[in-house]
């Protein structure tokens, strides 16, 4: 298993993803321009690393060292893992920084939200080995992660980065093309946009419309995602699309739009910020992780 790894980038993806390797056992070296960034990392990194350990108990976690400059970060990594903020010009030249002090088999893996990896590789000299590495949020305990390669990219890279995340735990998948979003992001997009339509067009607040996911599709798609869970609503796949089709179809066609303008913008802050009250964000953020820990456990052992 590879056990030598670059963190590039050390924002709240970076941080998790030294958590998270750390915990895996893997050999971290980390980079950030910022000079602060290590002191900032080495602060956060015990209380992620509990989360972690509550999660999927292992052996103690390695200690990640800090470099000084992004070559010596990178010098002697077998995988390299990009947290760069998501601009394409700065996306370019990091990732050709990294190709060109990485060795020679080094795969490189950004954690791109929603950039092409065929546009972030196109300033690198060796961009076969370049692919995206996208998890999702909190990276230290999501199981997703979101492989895909460029135009550029060898097939074997694409291979060994899916081999590498289920090595360390993941559960990762691969879009056999690039889209903008990816895989999950559109989905959240798809789901959100009807979610904001509905709230600013009056016909529920936004409470209950979190609600209505929380307690309806939500647990169950946390276990087996929407295909399955409606193909045991009724006798199989067939039978379900044979009852339910033009349902699902008059639907379809009924679905709003939303355009995140001003107005709509206003109107969805105002709103999250009543629905969230006097709770304060570090609180729901707790209470949120150690929730996903509870989650995580029951879904493991599905």
């Amino acid at each position: 298993m590879t056990t030598a790894v670059a963190v590039v980038g050390l924002g709240t993806i970076g941080m998790r993803w030294v958590a998270r390797f750390c915990a895996a056992g893997l050999a971290v070296t980390a980079y950030d321009p910022d000079p602060d960034s290590a002191r900032r990392c080495r602060a956060e990194l015990p209380s992620l690393l509990a989360e972690v350990a509550a999660l999927r108990p292992g052996p103690a976690p390695t200690t990640p060292r800090f470099a000084t400059t992004l070559a010596e970060a990178v010098g002697g990594a077998e995988i390299v893992q990009e947290n760069a903020p998501e601009r394409i010009a700065l996306k370019r030249a990091v990732l050709a920084e990294i190709d060109a002090a990485a060795p020679p088999d080094a795969l490189i893996a950004s954690s791109s939200s929603a950039l092409l990896v065929s546009d972030m590789q196109a300033d690198c000299a060796h961009p076969e080995r370049v692919v995206l590495g996208h998890p999702f949020n909190p990276a230290h305990l999501m199981p997703l992660v979101e492989v895909v390669g460029g135009r550029r990219t060898a097939p074997e890279s694409v291979a060994r980065a899916r081999a590498f995340y289920e090595a360390i735990g993941a559960k990762p998948v691969v879009l056999n093309r690039e889209l903008p979003g990816h895989l999950a992001l559109r989905l959240m997009a798809a789901m959100w946009r009807e979610a904001i339509h509905l709230v600013v067009s009056g016909a529920a607040s936004l409470e209950d419309v979190d609600r209505a996911f929380q307690y309806g599709p939500g647990p169950k798609w946390t276990l087996q995602g929407a295909f399955v869970s409606n193909h045991l609503n009724a006798a199989g796949m067939d039978s379900f699309l044979e009852r339910y089709g033009d349902m699902y179809q008059a639907l379809f066609d009924d679905l709003g739009t939303a355009n995140l303008d001003a107005p709509t913008r206003a109107s969805v802050i105002a709103a999250t910020r009543a629905a969230i009250g006097g709770r304060d964000d570090d609180t729901l953020r707790h209470e949120r992780d150690a929730g996903l820990v509870r989650i995580l456990h029951a879904q493991a052992g599905a």
